[in-house]
């Protein structure tokens, strides 16, 4: 079965970096697109980054140019590298496969607070 482990989340001040981890395994991971999400507290799920199993990636508007999506597929690992981070960056992040949405890790919890 598909099974999502999320790590790297922690507490960070305002302008600094964290790069989150998603090691995935239970299906084919080179082939299939990759997605991190995020919710807020009090909000919906924000998805925030797509890589394309041949590389190219997407981005939601409020994190482009701060946020790299990247993947190893060697690793079966997807990461997130989250540079320039906001208060409003605060949030449980998620990974998730595209082609099974409804498979989802314990997340990992990204505080932005000074």
């Amino acid at each position: 079965q598909v099974r999502l482990v999320e790590s790297g989340g922690g507490l960070v001040q305002p302008g600094g970096s964290l790069r989150l981890a998603c090691e995935a395994s239970g299906f084919i991971f080179s082939i299939n697109a990759m997605r991190w999400y995020r919710r807020a507290p009090g909000k919906g799920r924000e998805l925030v980054a797509t890589i394309f199993g041949g590389g190219s990636r997407d981005y939601a508007e409020s994190v482009k140019g701060r946020f790299t999506i990247s993947r190893d597929n060697a690793k079966n690992t997807v990461y997130l590298q989250m540079n320039s981070l906001k208060p409003e960056d605060t949030a449980v992040y998620y990974c998730n496969v595209f082609d099974y949405p409804n498979n989802w890790g314990q997340g990992t919890q990204v505080t932005v607070s000074s």
